[in-house]
Formats: structure tokens, C-alpha cells, sequence
């Protein structure tokens, strides 16, 4: 794989990076490099919380409302569409009918798990720091990823979650992607604005995200997807451009693309609770008798396997005359 020296960067030298302070890849002439163990990194399943959710607590100006709610409907405008006011409008399982979700952690919903992540990204970059921090490599105006002239003030008006939404949900059905790298994606975004000290706003938010779109669909998908098919996809980018920011986005995490299990369920779940709190709906359905045998399938395995690893460690002990063979009643003769 080569030397040392092209695979590692060393830790983030200082203090916060300048603003728009531009990618520099060359290394000095007398600075070491040194692999670090992989024990060694920094544990993100160690922190109390995800960086999404934080920033969804500190919001300062949503005053309670939905963002983009042109697009998406909450339960609240259900129930008023419906003329209903509370709860009656809400599915509860009974003996008879049990409604669940087609969601779960090892195979979530690709539209709810899109939906989720553009609102986590949304509130990144509504609730930023006032001292914003950005790269040059990220910013869209010095890269633009069409051709058509980028405005003035685009680094100053906030995206809507709906914007969001329609930028991810476009990569992921054209390259086919599913809902686990949606996941992942968030995981590498927040990842990189730990570890690169810089903040996610207008100017800089498609780049991000396409690097980290990018980088989650060759690490988590069987099927890689080259960077050259997202070059047919967002047709105004080269290929140069896609191998330097994956370049870059792979420098700046340190090359730690590793996710634990523990991390993803983490997000999966605080995903779901950013739903429930910005009153996302989740499509609920009858349990059909299909899916009931899949369930009921897919326990009995895990039983089975469960069955396996757990042996008796004590044996009942067994009498001799089980061992022994039954004797016949005798006859008598008068």
C-alpha cells in the first residue's frame, strides 16, 4: 500500500481553523508522520450524545414550527385536515389489529431515514456558530458543482429541510444507495466537523455532503459506486474535482471510516427521536399475515442460534435402570 506518509495525516495542529482558509495538502519539510493504533482514535460511542440532536435542542428562532412544511406533513395537520382534534386520529395496536412501522435499525425506511437526516443536517446549519468555520475545498463558490453563476448571498440564506431533502433523496436514487448509508453519511458529516473544526452553512453544505454521500456509499454498499457515475449525475463536476474533495474528506477524518455497531444504533435511534420531537410521521400499517410468518421466521433463527451458543454446562444425571432392559412379567405354571 506504500509508505506511511501516504496514507496519515497527522492531528489537527492549534487552534480552529481561519475562515475559508484554503486546503493545503503539502505537509513541512521536517514534520513526522506517525500511524497511530487504532484504539488510539477517538471513540465518538464515548460521547453522551450526537452532535443533531444538540443542535435540534438549541434552537433558538423555530419557535415550535416545522421547517418546510410545504413538503412534509405533520401529525398536527393530519388531524386538522381530518376535522379531528387530540389523539383520535393516532393508531393504537389492539388484540385484534397490531400497526407497526417498516422501519428498523438493521433495515430502516429509505424515504423516513432521508427525511431524518436532511432535518438533522437542517438544524447543523440553522443553529451554526455565529464565528462560522469553513474550508475551501467545501465552499461552493470557489467549486461550484453547476454551471450556472452562484449568487452573492448564497452563503448567507439558510436552506429548508425540503432542499435538503430533494439534494440527498436525488443521489441516492440515482446511484441506488440505501437507507444504512444514509446513516453513515451522517455519521462521516458530523464526523468531519469534529475533527476539521469547521461548521456546516449555506456556502458549504452540498460539498459536505456530497463528500461524505461519497465516501459512506464505498465503505457501507457492496456495489461501490465509481466517482465518475456521480459525475453523470450532477453533470457540471468533473472528475478531478470528485477525486480531490474524497481526497480531502478522507485526509480530514484521519482515514477513521470505521463505524461501530453501537455508533449506528446510536444514530438510528436519536433519528427517531428527532422525528417524534419535530412530529415526523412515520407510515404505520396493519401486521399482515406475510409479514407475521417473516417475524415469526426470522425469531425462531435467532432462537435456534441462541440455542447453540447457550449449552447446559450441568448434566441431569440419568438411573441405571433406564439403561438396563425392561424384564418380562414371568409366567406360572400349575
Amino acid at each position: 500500500m506504500g509508505n506511511i506518509q501516504c496514507c496519515v495525516l497527522p492531528s489537527p495542529r492549534g487552534g480552529p481553523m481561519a475562515k475559508n482558509e484554503p486546503y493545503d495538502r503539502t505537509g513541512l519539510a521536517n514534520e513526522t508522520f506517525e500511524l497511530p493504533h487504532i484504539s488510539d482514535r477517538e471513540d465518538l460511542s464515548n460521547h453522551k450524545g450526537t452532535l443533531f440532536l444538540h443542535r435540534s435542542l438549541s434552537n433558538p428562532g423555530n419557535n415550535g414550527t416545522f421547517p418546510g412544511r410545504r413538503t412534509f406533513s405533520t401529525g398536527s395537520e393530519i388531524r386538522k385536515k381530518n376535522g379531528v382534534g387530540g389523539n383520535l386520529t393516532r393508531k393504537f395496536s389492539s388484540c385484534s389489529t397490531i400497526f407497526l412501522d417498516d422501519s428498523t435499525v438493521s433495515q430502516p425506511n429509505l424515504k423516513s431515514t432521508i427525511k431524518c437526516v436532511a432535518l438533522a443536517i437542517y438544524y447543523h446549519i440553522r443553529n451554526r456558530d455565529r464565528d462560522v468555520r469553513s474550508l475551501d475545498i467545501f465552499d461552493e463558490k470557489a467549486h461550484p458543482l453547476t454551471h450556472d453563476p452562484v449568487p452573492d448571498y448564497y452563503n448567507r440564506v439558510d436552506p429548508e429541510h425540503r432542499h435538503i431533502y430533494k439534494f440527498i433523496k436525488t443521489l441516492f436514487h440515482a446511484a441506488q444507495l440505501t437507507a444504512e448509508c444514509a446513516i453513515i453519511t451522517l455519521v462521516y458529516l458530523e464526523r468531519l466537523l469534529t475533527y476539521a473544526e469547521i461548521d456546516a452553512h449555506p456556502g458549504n453544505w452540498k460539498r459536505i455532503l456530497l463528500g461524505a454521500i461519497l465516501l459512506s456509499s464505498k465503505v457501507w454498499d457492496d456495489q461501490a459506486v465509481w466517482n465518475v457515475d456521480y459525475c453523470q449525475i450532477l453533470k457540471d463536476i468533473t472528475v478531478e474535482d470528485m477525486n480531490e474533495l474524497e481526497r480531502a474528506f478522507l485526509e480530514l477524518l484521519q482515514f477513521n471510516i470505521n463505524v461501530p455497531s453501537s455508533v449506528y444504533a446510536k444514530y438510528y435511534f436519536d433519528l427517531r427521536s428527532l422525528a417524534d420531537a419535530n412530529d415526523l410521521v412515520f407510515p404505520l400499517e396493519p401486521l399482515s399475515k406475510e409479514r407475521a410468518r417473516k417475524l415469526e421466521a426470522l425469531s425462531s433463527v435467532c432462537d435456534d442460534l441462541m440455542r447453540d451458543m447457550i449449552q447446559p454446562s450441568l448434566y441431569r444425571s440419568k438411573s441405571a435402570d433406564a439403561l438396563l432392559p425392561r424384564r418380562k412379567s414371568m409366567a406360572i405354571l400349575s
